[in-house]
């Protein structure tokens, strides 16, 4: 089985809306999509309610997640570690202890058309259209790693 893990800052609007999305691309006898924080400010949290809501729209379910911080020993239950920023990417290369770990962590939108290194941008203070364009950056990561996968 692969294992994913999607990572954010506060595991509360990017990686819980990627989680689900690539959740609903792959087999879940397949795959296990899961996700994390590299800051511990919502441990234990549900989603943003506004990520609920575009998942909602999007006829996905995210109100069963909550928010946990990445721990190291997530280097050895991932196979692949997905960063929605360039942030979150380096915290979690500071955080590898070795050249292993380092290559199981991406950054999700290189799978996508969009320029190489660009960003998941954090629509925590934004209006709800941020999160609706995250939705659909992510969405179009997920179907490309759905379909390497």
């Amino acid at each position: 089985m692969k294992r994913v893990l999607m990572v954010c800052l506060g595991n509360i609007c990017r990686s819980p809306l990627a989680e689900a999305i690539l959740q609903s691309k792959v087999n879940s006898k397949d795959v296990f999509v899961a996700s994390a924080g590299t800051a511990a400010y919502h441990i234990g949290k549900k989603p943003d309610e506004r990520s609920i809501a575009v998942a909602a729209k999007h006829k996905l379910k995210i109100t069963n997640q909550r928010a946990r911080k990445f721990v190291v020993k997530d280097f050895d239950e991932f196979d692949v570690i997905f960063a929605m920023d360039e942030s979150n990417y380096q915290n979690l290369l500071l955080l590898a202890r070795n050249e292993e770990d380092e290559q199981k962590v991406q950054l999700i939108l290189k799978e996508t058309r969009l320029p190489e290194n660009v960003s998941v941008p954090d629509p925590y203070y934004g209006g709800d259209e941020g999160f609706e364009n995250v939705y659909k950056m992510l969405d179009e990561a997920c179907e490309r790693i759905a379909q390497k996968i």
